[in-house]
């Protein structure tokens, strides 16, 4: 068995940004069906700023040192005894359970490899997995049917953007509610852009003003009280889902489907093949070197950036 020196993202406590650090670390050959992947592109998520800030620390506490990230796209290093579907130099992206994409190199289970298809660049594969499957997860939970409107809260943001061209694609009205320097992003998507109100009061007008008829469904990605908005819409408690709002769903009886009901492998190679044949656009908003994770995360903590951010190990 050989070890090969890496470097991954790493914290020791629960915290801030100031937290973590990039340590160097030895990756050994993968066992029986893993693959051992050298990571060019990782994905950033708000998922894990909560969890290194140990807000589910009793549900999904870390164990320290903890790394960081589920989604990657790179290079086949090696391969454990009885994987056949990839080969060393093969160009893959996936996802890990482990917390550990943030990294020059991570070992993962075999079925969590996918070929990276041609058309489908490394940046945006590495950015795809939990994003994505929020977003299929969020579309598929509401049902949508062609010529109904379907609202999304954070429509321009990395999950927004992903959910309201899937929703497009299903022949949906779409109205996504954004900042207003991230409406014309919106147009271009043919969604129709809605301001955030001061209060809730004035978002909700603003939303009958831009949809004078039926809202059908409602798809929460910030929340802040838009599962009782959609309830004052009249939209059904079934046909609204939020992926932050677990308070709001369980007082309305909402829906709170995301990556962890996703379809996992199905829906990423779905994706995969969406973006390979430019269906579907997923813009990144920012790259940032291993040593560059602190700024990353304070980026994306803003919450105002229109696009994924992404880690980039080789760099």
């Amino acid at each position: 068995m050989s070890t090969r020196e890496g470097r991954a993202v790493r914290y020791d406590r629960y915290g801030g940004v100031d937290e973590l650090y990039v340590a160097g670390v030895g990756f050994d050959d993968p066992g029986p069906g893993r693959v051992l992947v050298e990571v060019h592109a990782a994905g950033i998520n708000p998922g894990e700023t909560a969890l290194r800030e140990g807000v589910f620390a009793e549900s999904w506490p870390s164990t320290f040192p903890s790394g960081q990230g589920s989604d990657w796209a790179g290079v086949v290093a090696a391969v454990g005894e009885g994987v056949t579907d990839v080969e060393p130099g093969d160009d893959v992206f996936g996802w890990t359970d482990d917390r550990a994409s943030q990294a020059t190199h991570v070992d993962v289970p075999a079925e969590q490899v996918l070929r990276r298809p041609a058309g489908l660049d490394v940046v945006t594969a590495g950015v795809l997995y939990i994003a994505g499957t929020a977003a299929a997860a969020s579309v598929a939970s509401v049902d949508p049917q062609p010529g109904e409107t379907v609202v999304v809260a954070g429509a321009a943001g990395g999950v927004g953007q992903i959910a309201v061209q899937l929703l497009t694609l299903r022949d949906v009205e779409v109205v996504g509610i954004a900042s207003e320097h991230n409406h014309d992003r919106l147009r271009e998507l043919a969604v129709t852009p809605v301001a955030y109100g001061s209060s809730p009061e004035e978002t909700l007008a603003n939303l009958r003003a831009a949809t004078p008829d039926r809202v059908h469904a409602v798809v929460d990605l910030v929340g802040g009280g838009y599962v009782a908005l959609a309830r004052e819409l009249g939209v059904p408690a079934e046909r609204i889902n939020t992926i932050i709002d677990f308070e709001g769903a369980q007082a309305h009886g909402a829906a709170t489907r995301g990556t962890a009901d996703s379809a996992g492998r199905d829906d990423l190679a779905a994706l995969g093949a969406l973006v390979a044949d430019g269906a579907l656009q997923v813009p990144i908003a920012a790259g940032y070197p291993l040593d560059g994770v602190r700024e990353a995360y304070t980026e994306l903590e803003k919450r105002h950036t229109a696009g994924k951010i992404v880690l980039l190990p080789q760099e």
